[in-house]
């Protein structure tokens, strides 16, 4: 979304792009000459990469960058941007931290007090003005925001070190798994693993079967809700090319985890060339 966002006012010449692996550091700093902003999200989505936050937000800051983050996967109570050297986080409200998949909503947060009041400016000549209502179910959803993302981060590792065991599943991503690629980044940086997995199967068929045979699991592009959604990724017209065929994300909720995962060996079990 974001990207795509990006991409499209680069094409009205209103902005340059680069893009770049947000987990290859070096990659990062060598891009950040002359760069106005730093946009990263960590773990990203859906290939769930974690980045040296802290580094990269001193380095682009150094270059004369603001610095975002998007936090909509972490919540604050895994990950505080800000003391990292963000200028600006970003959440989707829409999805953890309202937590019920009823409203669509953004926030912005920023500790410096002129860009916040630039930022309140524009959004209220804009006029993108949240409604009374969602506002309201916004903040009863943050009333239970720690115990849903305790419950969310809980199952989603049990289901995580399962799927990783499980011989249809060919890749797992998910920091909490020692064999992660992010492990150790996220264990130092992060005060959880979130409640994001993606997987890869051997086919596209076999991850589009998968998606099929569930039957707890709701088949849906949103994450972050109280209920366990799953979806292929790349059925999104814009999902980058990077991201695999056969990759599947699953947002896990605060259901039962044996319910859970009852539900996915038997759709594994079920899918074709697979099990």
């Amino acid at each position: 979304g974001s990207v795509s966002l990006a991409l499209a006012e680069e094409a009205r010449g209103r902005l340059t792009v680069r893009q770049v692996d947000i987990a290859d550091t070096a990659q990062v700093l060598g891009q950040l000459d002359g760069a106005d902003m730093l946009w990263l999200e960590s773990p990203t989505n859906p290939m769930l990469e974690v980045a040296e936050t802290a580094v990269l937000a001193a380095a682009a800051k150094a270059a004369g960058a603001t610095v975002v983050v998007d936090n909509t996967f972490n919540t604050p109570l895994v990950s505080r941007p800000l003391d990292y050297g963000a200028d600006v986080v970003l959440h989707s409200v829409t999805k953890y931290l309202a937590g019920h998949s009823d409203v669509v909503l953004g926030a912005l947060v920023t500790s410096d007090a002129a860009m916040r009041a630039e930022l309140a400016t524009y959004r209220t000549l804009h006029g993108a003005i949240a409604g009374p209502f969602e506002v309201w179910l916004a903040l009863r959803g943050l009333r239970t925001l720690a115990l849903r993302m305790e419950r969310s981060q809980a199952n989603a590792l049990e289901l995580a070190r399962r799927l990783d065991a499980h011989s249809s599943v060919t890749r797992i991503r998910y920091p909490g798994l020692p064999n992660d690629s992010g492990h150790e980044r996220a264990t130092a940086q992060l005060k959880g693993y979130g409640g994001i997995i993606s997987i890869e199967l051997e086919s596209r068929d076999a991850a589009d079967a998968l998606v099929e045979a569930v039957r707890l699991w709701l088949p849906a592009t949103s994450l972050g809700g109280v209920e366990s959604l799953i979806e292929r990724r790349r059925r999104q017209p814009g999902e980058p090319k990077t991201v695999p065929e056969a990759l599947v994300r699953l947002s896990v909720g605060i259901e039962n985890v044996e319910d859970l995962w009852a539900d996915l060996e038997a759709a594994l079990s079920s899918a074709p060339n697979n099990g």
